[in-house]
């Protein structure tokens, strides 16, 4: 069964195309050393709820956007393997000092597939 990393990011409106450019690069960094998939997505109906919401969770601000992104992989082990090369390659060290985000502010992690349609 696939394994796959989410991601949820607060943006800056004014930097999304900028953000789509470099996750682009990003999306082709990792599909080169294996990813099966990468994809990005632009918050477009996600309302600020009562006690959790994705903006609450990345505690977007008035002039900020929610990313919500997942790379999937063949196994636990292939995603370990994959995001090793990635870090030790060249072109993401550029890329992760130009990215237009607050990192401190991103949630992440890696799931198990319980299933897929």
């Amino acid at each position: 069964m696939a394994y796959v990393d989410g991601f949820v990011v607060p943006l800056a409106k004014d930097k999304l195309q900028v953000y789509k450019e470099k996750a682009r690069l990003c999306g082709e960094v990792w599909k080169s050393h294996g990813a099966l998939s990468y994809v990005e997505c632009v918050a477009d109906d996600v309302p600020y709820g009562e006690l959790t919401s994705f903006p609450r969770a990345v505690q977007v601000k008035p002039d900020e956007i929610v990313i919500f992104a997942w790379i999937t992989y063949e196994s636990r082990q292939q995603r370990d393997a994959i995001n090793a090369k990635v870090m030790e390659d060249p072109r993401m060290k550029a890329l992760f000092n130009e990215m237009p985000i607050d990192g401190k502010r991103m949630i992440f992690g890696g799931f198990e597939m319980l299933f897929s349609l």
